[in-house]
């Protein structure tokens, strides 16, 4: 006890510096408890009394985390790094769960039965807390905390408003699944630590530790690592939740799934490569061409299955799933330093999905179905729906002038400059690929325009416009659709900001 006695000044000391950069995730805890609060006593006098807590909570932690010091701080003994790379990460986190927050709101107030949304609310803070977390961390324990307090909150997400059998097996599918991989992942956590006495991914020990551990050991506590972490993004073959979460959940909780958890996910994931491919440790190599790998198989199987799908939700799943091969292409640009890349795709694919969910909140508002061929000969009676709808579809297919195009065009161009430099073959497949199923997504995404304009309307009934519902959405949605051609045709806008110094 004496012994230790003269340390407790510094740990102190770190614990209150550690606490002054942790601001962000303070604001957002502190919001967390006020919309319990007033879930329970404030909602009856004002209904949307936690609804503005949530928002004032993520509009002072996007203040808080656009004006944090970035200089590469460690906090919390290490467990946490206060960077650059993290900053815009959690940026585009608090960006989109607040227009999930508004998403929720509006669907809140047409949905019957009604629930309270206050327990909505929270649960979005506390993942979006775990969020933070993933961005922030190199140690394999907080990652787990930070993955699980993810999933628990998608979990209850997703079954909250569930009314039905099939969005009960949707939840119960979702909550087995990731129960299933976060022991895998556990377990190889337990592995790691066993054979390097280290859990900070990108330490020396841990290195040194798995260069020195069994080759088929160490491997195969990686592979179970990387359950856990494909869970999250949903690459092949753990995927296999996506298509029926996406149509069981409510649209905006699908929105979500579709967005923010795979932006954590990603951060998390460049991270965890960066730090094996910068040392002489064998799977480094080994995990680029794995990731090369799931990227053409994720890609492939996502965009081929989509083309069969006639339920929007589940076209968009596996456009998500496809999409997600995508997004380990842009994985491979980061640990070729070229961050801003990574960030554009990931800021770009946020704002695309967005606007989609937002337009299908409208629709299914109308027809009160979420398949196409109820949307037959709509779009002369929703012209703007189905016209932003058409072009966030062209975005995410990669045509120009869009967003996504410029996006897409980077990744590719970041690829082939891979190509060039270590001249194998693998990084030109990924390009075939990468191109292929972007032409193949083209023939799915055509379905819209094709149902809405060039089919005769069904006989179907349309249920009432309610302006008081769809204007936010309509509101929100376009103007996402006009972000998505303005940083089409101005990308520096977007990638000057994410230019790390």
């Amino acid at each position: 006890m004496y012994e230790f006695a003269p340390q407790i000044t510094p740990i102190i000391d770190h614990i209150i510096d550690s606490v002054r950069s942790f601001r962000p995730e303070i604001a957002i805890s502190i919001a967390f408890i006020g919309t319990i609060f007033c879930s329970l006593f404030a909602d009856r006098y004002w209904k949307q009394a936690s609804f503005s807590v949530f928002l004032i909570g993520l509009l002072a932690a996007g203040y808080l985390t656009y004006t944090q010091n970035t200089e590469n701080i460690p906090v919390f003994f290490d467990m946490l790094r206060i960077d650059t790379f993290s900053q815009y990460a959690r940026l585009i986190i608090l960006f989109a769960v607040t227009i999930i927050g508004l998403y929720i709101q509006q669907y809140g107030s047409y949905q019957l039965p009604k629930k309270r949304l206050g327990d909505i609310y929270s649960i979005l803070l506390a993942t979006t807390l775990g969020l933070h977390l993933l961005t922030l961390t190199t140690h394999w324990i907080m990652a787990f905390i930070a993955v699980e307090m993810v999933s628990i909150g998608s979990y209850v997400l997703v079954a909250y408003f569930a009314q039905n059998k099939k969005e009960s097996e949707a939840a119960m599918k979702y909550v087995l699944f990731g129960s299933t991989c976060a022991a895998f992942m556990l377990y190889g956590l337990s592995l790691l630590y066993g054979f390097t006495g280290s859990l900070d991914f990108s330490s020396i020990a841990q290195m040194k530790g798995l260069i020195a551990a069994p080759m088929v050991l160490s491997t195969v506590a990686l592979l179970f690592v990387f359950v856990g972490i494909g869970f999250k993004l949903g690459f092949v073959p753990f995927h296999v939740w996506t298509p029926d979460v996406y149509e069981g959940a409510p649209t905006p909780i699908t929105a979500f799934l579709a967005t923010v958890p795979k932006v954590g996910a990603i951060v998390l994931f460049s991270r965890l490569i960066l730090a094996w491919t910068a040392s002489p440790f064998y799977f480094g190599e080994v995990t680029l061409h794995f990731l090369c790998f799931v990227a053409i198989v994720t890609m492939l199987i996502g965009n081929l299955v989509a083309l069969r799908q006639q339920n929007i939700k589940r076209l968009l799943a596996y456009s998500s799933v496809g999409h997600t091969g995508f997004l380990l292409l842009a994985v491979l640009s980061y640990v070729h330093h070229e961050p801003e890349v990574l960030f554009f795709y990931l800021a770009t694919y946020t704002l695309m999905n967005l606007a989609v969910f937002g337009f299908i909140m409208i629709l299914e508002k109308q027809t009160g179905s979420a398949y196409l061929a109820d949307y037959a000969g709509l779009g002369k009676r929703f012209p703007l729906v189905f016209t932003g709808l058409t072009f966030a579809g062209i975005s995410l297919v990669g045509l120009p002038p869009t967003a996504g195009f410029v996006g897409k065009l980077l990744v590719f161009t970041s690829i082939f400059d891979i190509y060039q430099t270590l001249d194998q073959s693998l990084y030109l497949y990924l390009l075939i690929v990468g191109v292929l199923t972007s032409v193949i997504s083209l023939f799915y995404y055509l379905k819209i325009p094709l149902y809405g304009f060039l089919r005769q309307a069904s006989s179907g009934t349309i249920m009432d416009l309610s302006n008081r519902i769809s204007c936010p959405i309509y509101g929100i949605a376009l103007f996402f659709t006009v972000l998505l051609l303005v940083f089409g045709l101005f990308p520096d806008l977007l990638l000057d900001f994410f230019r790390l110094p």
